[in-house]
């Protein structure tokens, strides 16, 4: 009872609007990468419905730099769909690559910049409140890379978005109980996308040497 009330306790403080809105979303999360795991177009769509709910709450529970994330995942989902579809041959999707040096070159220059910038938000904001802004700043960065990486369906975006995931796991534990408040489903579905991100990466090896795509 204990272990329920540290995880679910804090929700009694939300309205049931938001709860739902939390739930739906993080459904529409699961299906999307479950999708992506499956190398299939459709991660974009449910990823764009769960973005877009996950604005809305963030910008509520004022996180300025989750909500940025989002914002971003929103655009890179609008752009991955169009990116995968319109990028091959002979009218197939565009493949499943390794990533060359200089795209790591640019992914690593999109994590520091968007770090820099996530700073500044907070600080022009008066928002910087303690070392869990400057975490926020770390995992926004790592985000930023991980879904431009999986936009061009590079192969190692999976190992990029876990390191995300699995900072982030303890992190939205602690937001939840010390900070900001309710957040323990979206704790439980980090651990989710830190296992999906492995199991993708097995899988999309397969797919990389033995193309199968599916829609």
């Amino acid at each position: 009872m204990e272990v329920w009330d540290f995880i679910f306790g804090q929700y009694s403080e939300y309205s049931t609007t938001q709860v739902i809105i939390e739930v739906i979303a993080i459904i529409m999360s699961v299906i999307s990468v479950l999708f992506s795991m499956r190398n299939s177009v459709l991660v974009f769509p449910f990823g764009i419905i769960s973005t877009l709910l996950f604005i809305y709450l963030l910008y509520q529970w004022n996180l300025l730099g989750d909500m940025v994330i989002n914002g971003y995942y929103f655009i890179m989902s609008v752009y991955g769909w169009y990116y995968w579809l319109s990028k091959g041959k002979n009218n197939q999707e565009t493949p499943i690559t390794k990533t060359l040096r200089q795209e790591w070159i640019t992914a690593t220059a999109i994590a520091i910049c968007t770090g820099i910038a996530i700073f500044f938000l907070y600080f022009f904001t008066e928002r910087l409140e303690s070392w869990v802004s400057y975490i926020d700043m770390l995992t926004t960065g790592i985000f930023f890379a991980g879904m431009w990486l999986m936009a061009r369906r590079k192969l190692e975006h999976w190992l990029v978005l876990m390191v995300g995931n699995i900072i982030s796991v303890p992190l939205y534990f602690y937001k939840m109980h010390d900070l900001y408040g309710s957040f323990s489903l979206t704790a439980v579905l980090y651990i989710f996308l830190s296992i999906i991100a492995y199991i993708g990466y097995k899988r999309w090896i397969k797919y990389l040497y033995k193309p199968i795509l599916t829609v």
